[in-house]
């Protein structure tokens, strides 16, 4: 199958049009025309081939929306005309504890990245949502739920599972305290998703040009990390702490702003290590944990979630020609708060 994308064909090349195989469908896949798709961070890493391994040619994209245009002739999950939407992955072993419980990002086989990947036979590269379809098992496929806006809906499939995850798993509740560092892509989802949860939210920002924002998304506080008496002020008094900063920062501040058992996750991904005293988890009893996106079925509940409150990302609607410009832009923190591509204009002559 002939799809036409853009893509990098090496590691810090600019992104440029190109034209991908895609897999003929087999019996349980359903096939996408896609319609929108999220700009992720991540994307420029593995673009650029800073997280090392990276596949090339390479075509990005893990937050993908679009329309069924064909089913497989056993696929009984989505009929032609559903909206649909596809992750970060699209095959798991299926038979490994992980799997079998629900956590297919875990797959202890490897899973089979939407992108920059390979299918499960290890051999079939997979190419990801800068591109105009995309053929998926129907088991890794998640419905779009009716009133949320398919554009705005996108970014849900990356930026919204992996804080909505992490929020489930600690059982953020009505009245919780909790703190969510950094208001970027996937910080302005944990305040929205927080505070749809009933939580007290606090947000953590070395800009005070966000803080109009912050309170607007849902948060009640908001602190400018550079202010120690600020944070001396909040400790032992947040629950649950969502980290979602991709620098090199001080843990062990945030750490004491957790009451005893709270616990603090991580899923911004900083490059460089980063201590920790033991003394600031064993004093407290306190947790330091990541977080990897979710499985497909907590994927579901979190749009399905979304749908009920009325939740999507803020997102900046552009053209595939402006790809690279984005990129330069992310980088910057320059947009509020995520690009997504409208897939049209790549078909567009």
């Amino acid at each position: 199958m002939h799809d036409p994308a853009w893509g990098a064909a090496a590691a810090g090349k600019a992104l440029a049009p190109m034209t991908i195989e895609r897999r003929e469908p087999k019996p349980h896949d359903v096939v996408l025309e896609i319609l929108f798709c999220g700009v992720c961070h991540s994307d420029i890493h593995q673009a650029r081939d800073e997280w090392s391994g990276a596949l090339f040619p390479m075509v990005p994209g893990h937050e993908i929306v679009g329309r069924v245009t064909s089913v497989g002739s056993a696929a009984s999950k989505y009929k032609v005309g559903d909206l649909a939407g596809v992750g970060c992955l699209v095959d798991s072993c299926r038979k490994c504890p992980p799997c079998s419980d629900g956590f297919e990002q875990h797959c202890e086989g490897g899973m089979a990245l939407t992108y920059n990947g390979t299918e499960m036979d290890r051999q079939t590269p997979t190419y990801g949502g800068y591109s105009t379809q995309i053929v998926v098992d129907e088991g890794y496929v998640v419905r779009i739920p009716a009133g949320l806006d398919p554009a705005a809906a996108a970014p849900l499939l990356c930026a919204g599972i992996t804080t909505y995850s992490p929020l489930r798993r600690w059982g953020c509740k009505p009245g919780d305290q909790v703190g969510v560092v950094g208001l970027g892509g996937l910080g302005h989802m944990a305040v929205k998703l927080a505070a749809s949860m009933g939580a007290e939210v606090t947000v953590f920002s070395t800009s005070t040009s966000k803080e109009a924002d912050a309170r607007r998304l849902g948060a009640k506080h908001f602190v400018v990390t550079k202010s120690a008496a600020a944070l001396e002020a909040l400790k032992n008094k947040l629950d649950l702490i969502i980290d979602t900063v991709s620098a090199p920062h001080d843990y062990g501040a945030y750490l004491a702003m957790l009451r005893a058992r709270g616990a603090m996750v991580i899923v911004g991904a900083p490059t460089s290590s980063i201590t920790v005293s033991p003394f600031a988890l064993i004093m407290g009893s306190k947790s330091l944990a990541g977080s990897l996106i979710g499985g497909i079925a907590e994927t579901q509940e979190m749009l399905d979630h979304c749908a009920k409150h009325g939740i999507a990302s803020d997102i900046e609607l552009i053209g595939i020609d402006k790809i690279n410009e984005a990129y330069e832009r992310v980088l910057k923190s320059d947009v509020r708060y995520r690009f997504v591509i409208d897939i049209a204009s790549l078909r567009s002559p």
